[in-house]
């Protein structure tokens, strides 16, 4: 489908609601260069820009062209998103609102207009999203013989299996939780689903309100027969008269509530991080409701009292058509039915490493010290490539030490384990962990804690900074003498993700860039504070002033000049400024956006040799390039660091060059396939709209990036110049 256009069953009364999102922008018709100045209205607003990325999101979901359960999966990740941002940005806005200290951004709009528009478009966003899961997925669903149903399109003998689990599985964990005088109104924790009851005492005939919180440690989509799934909510629904001996349940709603999650730590102690973050981590739980869904058959009386309880404003209620929170999705994306997904593909060893495929492990020291290895992940390996560089440095007896960052990683990650071995193994391991991850803080606390059991050097960051850099150092002792060896990358160290991310990894023995890498780690461990480094560009004191230098060389070579950047998000004012100025100057430039551009191309007068596109697709696109023509002498540059003020002035970040001219080719080969005509990709208005370009004008598909990546890199053992 093109352009957000709703699949041919949703249903007519929801067909106004695809519409395009738009602000009220007004765009001039051209601006005048000779003054110099930058216009006033020359950004995009952020929140309004996430709004438009999940959009597209939402458009691959509804996309009849993508295999079924990838777009039930889409449906998923729709709403999960939507969950975050009103946990994080909404609650956030709210927050500033509410304290007075609430101003206009870059995009000069008034934050109420703002959080208006967020409302009047996540409700648009939110119909449309329950629409097509109703009247398109479901029936789509059902023609390959998975059904989703609600309680009452169960077969009799189906409610008899139902109500002897729900004896034996659901009544023993449920609480049903009344409300009368004598027991005040619950605590609704966020995202929590939940059912608001009521009751009528037949004695008295007098009503009452009760919760039942639906366990989150049940499936969501209970498998009643072979591929046949209910809501668990419709199960305890229909089955209350136990949880209420001797009343009669009138009455049943399902609601869920969204709270404020982001997370605000005192870090004025650097010794007691932990402690303030178990603490406030406590606190998220109990964070002001930002958000009220309920079923639309929720009465009026019933939703009076929820708002009142909640302390949620009228507007902050959605009225939805059930089932709510469908999240739970991935759980039916994740059925066995391979002709529903995308084709299988696994991964390979990068020939840099291996120029076989073989079984046995791979002697990353060796290799890397032949050449620089560039990796693209997912199509490169991660496990035969960086989990296998951090293990062979823990076995290998001539290691002496690693240096490592943690961001993110899973919950069993051999990464974990190989620093526990290798610290076991007698060398010395620092470890970086940045525990302030959002939502992954629990997680990273759990397992700074069992890093400093094993021995190894834990170390929390820089107060008031996050560590976002994505380094490895491993320190060996060779015959020539001492060699380091490192990876500097653009994702996580998490091997489940790195199967689902597009990322770029550089493992290097370049003798410049690993005295950086340790001059960094020393910096991040130590009280050395030299912010100086002779290759790297590290935020918060070097990356956004290293760029707009580069920006502003390549825009004095006129049309001769050209900038291509991939980031998930572009918003700093100051590197699109420097854009908008290199567009003036003939400059072209060519930018792949994930989600949020505060940046307006194609407006004559200010960025008319701009073009902004974004890729979506399997994969979560999360690489970040920045490539500078240099006249001919090409300067690339890979890290860890989005174009936003948080990446540039509160996170230690880190950019790479990429000097190995074999790598630089493969970005540049990259590079062109995406911003080539014929490829798949959605490309923004200077209105701020983006409009999906999938098929050509004789309405064939075009290039899709990630499925023409998969393929380059399975022919590219046997065609890879080195």
């Amino acid at each position: 489908m093109d352009d957000a256009v709703d699949g041919p069953a949703l249903d007519t009364a929801v067909e106004e609601l695809v519409a395009p999102v738009t602000d009220t922008y007004d765009v001039d018709p051209e601006y005048d260069v000779s003054s110099g100045e930058l216009p006033d209205d020359r950004f995009l607003d952020r929140e309004l820009s996430w709004l438009r990325f999940n959009q597209r999101v939402l458009e691959l979901a509804e996309d009849e062209d993508v295999p079924l359960l990838e777009r039930v999966r889409f449906a998923a990740i729709f709403a999960s998103n939507l969950d975050e941002f009103f946990m994080v940005r909404v609650a956030g806005l709210k927050r500033r609102i509410a304290a007075g200290v609430a101003v206009p951004g870059a995009s000069r709009l008034q934050p109420r207009a703002v959080l208006e528009q967020i409302w009047s478009t996540t409700t648009v966003l939110m119909q449309r999203h329950a629409a097509l899961f109703k009247d398109v997925l479901c029936p789509a669903l059902a023609k390959e013989e998975i059904h989703v149903l609600r309680w009452a399109d169960l077969a009799k003998d189906e409610q008899r299996r139902m109500k002897k689990l729900f004896k034996e599985r659901i009544y023993p964990v449920l609480t049903p939780l009344a409300v009368d005088p004598a027991h005040p109104f619950p605590y609704i924790s966020g995202l929590s689903l939940n059912l608001a009851v009521v009751v009528r005492n037949p004695s008295t005939g007098k009503e009452h309100f009760a919760r039942v919180k639906v366990p989150p440690i049940l499936e969501r989509f209970i498998e009643v027969d072979a591929q046949r799934f209910v809501p668990l909510e419709d199960v305890i629904a229909a089955h209350l008269k136990p949880l209420f001996p001797g009343m009669h349940v009138t009455a049943v709603h399902t609601f869920r509530v969204t709270r404020n999650e982001d997370l605000e730590v005192e870090e004025d102690d650097a010794e007691n991080l932990l402690t303030a973050l178990e603490t406030s981590l406590q606190r998220r739980r109990f964070g002001p409701p930002v958000r009220l869904e309920v079923e639309e058959t929720m009465d009026t009386v019933v939703l009076e009292m929820l708002v009142n309880e909640l302390g949620v404003h009228q507007a902050e209620v959605v009225r939805m058509p059930g089932p709510l929170d469908l999240r739970g999705l991935n759980d039916i994306a994740d059925l066995d039915r391979a002709e529903l997904k995308y084709p299988s593909f696994l991964p390979s060893t990068h020939p840099h490493l291996a120029e076989v495929e073989s079984a046995s492990p791979v002697d990353v020291f060796s290799s890397v010290r032949r050449r620089d290895v560039l990796l693209h992940h997912p199509y490169d390996s991660f496990s035969t490539s960086v989990q296998r560089f951090l293990e062979q440095a823990a076995a290998d007896p001539s290691v002496l030490a690693i240096k490592q960052t943690l961001y993110r990683t899973s919950g069993d990650s051999p990464i974990i384990e190989a620093l526990i071995d290798a610290a076991e193994a007698g060398k010395q391991v620092l470890v970086i962990v940045e525990i302030k991850a959002r939502f992954d803080e629990g997680a990273n606390i759990k397992w700074a804690r069992k890093l400093e059991h094993a021995g190894c050097h834990v170390v929390y960051g820089l107060v008031g900074l996050k560590t976002h850099c994505k380094l490895s150092l491993v320190v060996r002792q060779e015959a020539d003498g001492i060699r380091r060896y490192v990876h500097l990358g653009t994702g996580n160290y998490n091997p489940k993700t790195a199967r689902m991310y597009e990322d770029l990894g550089i493992l290097t023995t370049e003798e410049r860039i690993a005295e950086d890498v340790g001059h960094l780690f020393n910096n991040l461990s130590g009280y050395a504070r030299d912010p100086s480094y002779e290759c790297l560009m590290v935020a918060p004191h070097s990356v956004r002033d290293g760029l707009v230098e580069r920006i502003e060389r390549e825009a004095s070579y006129g049309d001769k000049g050209r900038i291509r950047i991939k980031v998930n998000a572009l918003v700093d004012e100051a590197v699109t400024d420097a854009l908008y100025r290199a567009s003036r100057n003939g400059c072209r430039v060519q930018l792949l956006t994930r989600s949020i551009c505060a940046l307006r191309p194609g407006v004559p007068g200010l960025s008319e040799t701009i073009e902004v596109r974004s890729v979506l697709g399997r994969f979560l696109e999360h690489s970040r390039i920045f490539w500078f023509d240099n006249d001919g002498d090409p300067e690339v540059w890979i890290g860890s660091a989005d174009l936003m003020h948080r990446n540039l002035d509160r996170r230690v970040e880190v950019l790479v060059p990429v000097l190995a001219e074999h790598a630089v080719r493969e970005l540049d080969r990259m590079l062109d396939t995406a911003f080539d005509p014929g490829t798949a990709a959605w490309h923004l208005g200077q209105d701020g709209v983006w409009t999906r370009k999938h098929l050509d004008e004789q309405g064939r598909p075009l290039v899709e990036l990630q499925e023409w990546l998969i393929r380059y890199s399975t022919s590219r053992r046997r065609s890879l110049v080195t």
